[in-house]
């Protein structure tokens, strides 16, 4: 899972400093951890189901006709 990150501070490895960066795109086989907060995970979750709304029935890709097996 690569990750776009906007509006970043990041910190030094010792933590006594500290710098802004404007964006910042970080590759998913360096990720340890990753810590997200309720508010965001809730606020994603509203703003999925206000785009699903307009579409009529939410699909993953390719909608239910693709899969494994026959057609």
């Amino acid at each position: 899972m690569n990750i776009n990150l906007r509006e970043v501070i990041c910190t030094s490895r010792d933590g006594d400093r500290f710098w802004r960066m404007p964006e910042c795109y970080i590759r998913g086989s360096t990720i340890k951890y990753l810590r997200i907060p309720d508010e965001v995970i809730d606020m994603v979750k509203e703003e999925v189901l206000q785009k699903s709304k307009g579409r009529g029935e939410v699909r993953g890709r390719g909608g239910p006709q693709r899969g494994r097996g026959g057609r």
